[in-house]
């Protein structure tokens, strides 16, 4: 039987969260009037990456960078809040779901000649994401169906087969092959030009590169390494480390938050319980190593002594992943009603632990404390990120399509009805988790009655990691 020690670490998160609600600024007017603002204020050619820590003033960048697609896939998401509250008070639908995705459309034009000549490399997943939004909306638009399937050919040419991964950095060295932990975010990108072509090579590079990072990233406690270099000949490992990491022994949060998100992913797509499990076992590491505070740093193993910086991208990367997860748990034949329940739990206590000291009306961006990369010179923190807006918005909108909220913040049906989460899951579905005989009070936390059952059924739910 596995220790129930990883188990009792986690407890808290189900007594801690019993009086969380989602924070009421997921559902602020001004998000809509400072993402508005940010899009009337510049010529649509430079796309904002960070701020900077002082006013809180978007940096802006060439449309040549990776963070690039966040913006214009933000204003997608947008128009999801417009739909999922017509008579919201965030101001979303005020300004029309249509204007919204006219806007993701307007901004994602620049993004077009990067599907023939890029540097991102391996990135090319997150650029495409407003393409893979107006593909939801309209499965015909062309320009969408070319620029999916483009960026999907770009990272698929950097698949190496004796390695089993596709390339992350290029190198002096042909013989070295780097591969990172971040990369598990580009492979939806393959997906998502296999439904539109048919071509099974691209699930088969998908599925190959998740298979090798779950096996050399990811440590048995849960934890990761952000980098793994390759021989690229004969493909062995050649050693193991991180670049925006505090040491190659530590976990730095945002990659581990990557990899979380990608393997959810992965397993909402392909059903392989083994991308569940590996999920799991990152996001049980999470919880358990974030601070007493609530606050994620930059790095779990970071020294405190000196200040050790916070991210609240890394955090809301988390919050949007543990609602994921938890809507893959609710996919299981039967639910896994207590991991379903555990995971929402998870998300909301971040959420609010982090947008507490996060939030920043007065600047451009949405949240503060965001850390970019902490180990160059000078160090890049403290500041708002695009990528943690986009994922703060999220997070938001997956509450209230999941019934967890409603669109001015309080209680949604799936979260009072009953006395238990019944939020919908959107995964594939799957076999192989287990039912949770815990009593569940919904996202008030597990009743203590129950916490023994629930103790039992958690077992299931990490017990590929211990």
């Amino acid at each position: 039987m596995p220790s129930l020690l990883p188990l009792i670490s986690i407890l808290p998160v189900l007594a801690s969260a019993a009086a969380l609600t989602p924070p009421s600024q997921l559902f602020s007017p001004l998000i809509s009037q400072k993402i508005l603002a940010t899009a009337s204020n510049t010529s649509q050619t430079l796309y904002p990456q960070y701020t900077d820590t002082l006013l809180g003033q978007w940096q802006y960048f060439v449309p040549d960078t990776w963070t690039s697609g966040f913006l214009p896939s933000l204003m997608y998401a947008m128009n999801t809040r417009a739909t999922l509250c017509p008579n919201g008070t965030d101001g979303a639908a005020a300004v029309g779901g249509g204007t919204w995705v006219e806007l993701g459309r307007s901004w994602s034009a620049a993004e077009v000649p990067l599907e023939t000549v890029n540097t991102v490399g391996h990135d090319v997943g997150f650029l495409s994401f407003p393409f893979v939004d107006e593909l939801a909306l309209n499965p015909q638009n062309q320009t969408a169906i070319a620029a999916v399937n483009a960026f999907a050919n770009d990272l698929a040419a950097r698949y190496n087969p004796s390695v089993g991964c596709t390339r992350s950095w290029d190198t002096a060295d042909p013989t070295l092959f780097t591969v990172i932990m971040d990369n598990m975010m580009n492979l939806d990108i393959l997906l998502q030009s296999e439904a539109l072509t048919g071509n099974t090579t691209l699930r088969d590079i998908a599925t190959s590169h998740a298979d090798h990072t779950l096996l050399n990233h990811v440590r048995p406690d849960g934890s990761s390494f952000h980098v793994v270099y390759y021989n690229a000949t004969t493909g062995a490992v050649i050693s193991k480390g991180t670049a925006q990491g505090y040491s190659n022994s530590s976990t730095w949060s945002r990659g581990h938050t990557w990899g979380m998100y990608g393997f959810t992913n992965m397993y909402s797509k392909t059903n392989q319980t083994r991308y569940l499990d590996t999920a799991r076992a990152m996001a049980t590491y999470f919880v358990n190593n974030v601070p007493s505070s609530g606050v994620v740093p930059w790095d779990f193993n970071a020294p405190t002594d000196p200040y050790r910086p916070s991210d609240s991208s890394a955090a809301m990367i988390a919050a949007t992943t543990f609602l994921f997860l938890s809507q893959q748990e609710a996919s299981l034949s039967p639910p896994n009603k207590t991991g379903e329940q555990f995971w929402v739990n998870a998300a909301l206590k971040v959420l609010n632990d982090n947008i507490a000291v996060a939030w920043r009306p007065e600047w451009q961006s949405l949240l503060a404390n965001g850390t970019v990369n902490n180990v160059q010179s000078p160090p890049n923190n403290l500041t708002g990120i695009v990528y943690g807006d986009y994922y703060f918005v999220h997070s938001g909108n997956a509450l209230i399509s999941m019934g967890l909220s409603t669109c001015n913040g309080s209680a949604g049906p799936s979260a009072t009805a009953n006395g238990s989460t019944t939020g919908s899951g959107s995964g594939s579905g799957g076999s192989g988790g287990s039912s949770g005989g815990g009593k569940s009070t919904g996202m008030r936390g597990v009743a203590v009655s129950g916490w023994v059952a629930a103790l039992m059924a958690m077992v299931a739910v990490v017990g590929a990691m211990v």
